[in-house]
């Protein structure tokens, strides 16, 4: 009867736990209890309490016009260039220049030695003025009826030869010179004196130094800003600044960049800029309405486009798009900020647009330090 009791009381206490167990009730038991009487419900007031709002600093930034700067990396070149050739074989008779001599356009720089071509010239003259006598007594003769006029004709026919003759011959003289096309500086002489040159030979390298060109391509965004006659300021490699004028502009883009080839007028009258110098092309156009930030301000929106947060009249954070005029050693020149926007100067890597922030004036301290990083810490 012990044995039969005993096993009937085990098998009722494993049931009442396993019923226990499934209800999942236990925090009425030990410390899990405790800590449901200890902790107080939350108040109505605590629960209408709005969120903290984050606080940042912003500034209205004064407007500037500032012209935009469109920087371009190329190099100088002439702005004429020209290999001088014979015109005729022959040998060098007079070679009168010299490396960086500076000509005339239609100076002679060479003359080929070629007295067979002197001598035919003085018998064609001679022979055009016996034909011209024999034509001038043909003509009176047939004016008094003695010659037929058909051998007066003869006669004009000779004469037309005999002139034909003489230009040809003149024209061989003239191609033993080679003469300067323009005015510039002879950058490359390819002979000597007395030496042999065959038709065609190259002898000379002419460039025209003034005006020197910037040559360099802009890019298909820039394009739209600029007009033939706008004022650049050219950097050259050893630091030189020099002025110029925009005086063309290709219309026609290169297939592989997508960029555009321009010129840019330099005066180098005193030919002191050569050609093939590496240099910087500032470009500058009309002046646009801008600000100036120190670059810290300027922020990553979600969709990873450079601008600035502002904060509108209902406090919350927007992004504006920026438009880079210009990228000076003092700072960046903003357009595309509106005339009233609150730039957010500090605090604005850590709100995100469509926050609801508490926007404050900066203070002198952090407007300072923004003055600091805008003039290169100098006031």
């Amino acid at each position: 009867m012990k044995i039969r009791f005993h096993k009937l009381a085990a098998i009722a206490v494993l049931i009442g736990f396993s019923a226990w167990i499934a209800t999942g009730e236990f925090s009425s038991v030990g410390s899990a209890q405790s800590e449901a009487e200890a902790t107080p419900p939350a108040t109505a007031a605590e629960e209408a309490a709005p969120p903290v709002l984050r606080t940042v600093a912003v500034v209205v930034p004064p407007r500037v016009q500032h012209a935009r700067a469109i920087r371009i990396s190329g190099q100088t070149q002439a702005d004429q260039r020209a290999v001088l050739t014979t015109r005729a074989a022959g040998v060098i008779g007079d070679l009168r220049v010299q490396k960086g001599s500076a000509v005339k356009a239609g100076d002679v720089i060479l003359v080929l030695a070629a007295e067979e071509k002197k001598a035919a010239f003085e018998m064609a003259k001679a022979l055009l003025a016996q034909r011209q006598a024999e034509f001038n007594a043909a003509e009176r003769l047939a004016e008094t009826g003695n010659m037929p006029k058909l051998q007066l004709e003869t006669s004009r026919a000779a004469l037309a030869a005999a002139k034909s003759q003489v230009e040809a011959a003149e024209a061989d003289l003239g191609r033993l010179e080679v003469k300067a096309p323009f005015s510039g500086i002879i950058d490359r002489l390819d002979v000597e004196a007395g030496s042999s040159v065959g038709q065609g030979a190259q002898v000379a390298t002419l460039l025209n130094l003034d005006p020197i060109i910037g040559a360099g391509e802009v890019s298909e965004r820039d394009l739209g800003h600029i007009r033939i006659g706008d004022d650049a300021d050219v950097r050259l490699v050893n630091g030189k600044m020099v002025a110029g004028k925009l005086r063309y502009v290709s219309r026609d883009a290169s297939a592989q960049t997508r960029t555009f080839p321009l010129e840019v007028a330099i005066p180098n009258a005193d030919g002191a800029i050569p050609a093939g110098m590496t240099a910087e092309i500032t470009l500058k156009t009309e002046p646009a309405d801008a600000v100036i930030l120190p670059r810290s301000v300027v922020t990553l929106s979600e969709s990873g486009d450079l601008g600035i947060r502002a904060v509108d009249k209902d406090s919350k954070v927007v992004f504006y798009p920026i438009d880079l005029v210009d990228d000076m050693p003092n700072g960046l020149v903003l357009g595309g900020i509106p005339a009233d926007a609150r730039v957010i100067v500090a605090g604005q890597d850590l709100v995100t647009e469509g926050d609801t922030v508490n926007a404050v004036e900066a203070d002198q301290e952090t407007i300072n330090r923004l003055i600091g990083e805008v003039t290169g810490g100098t006031q």
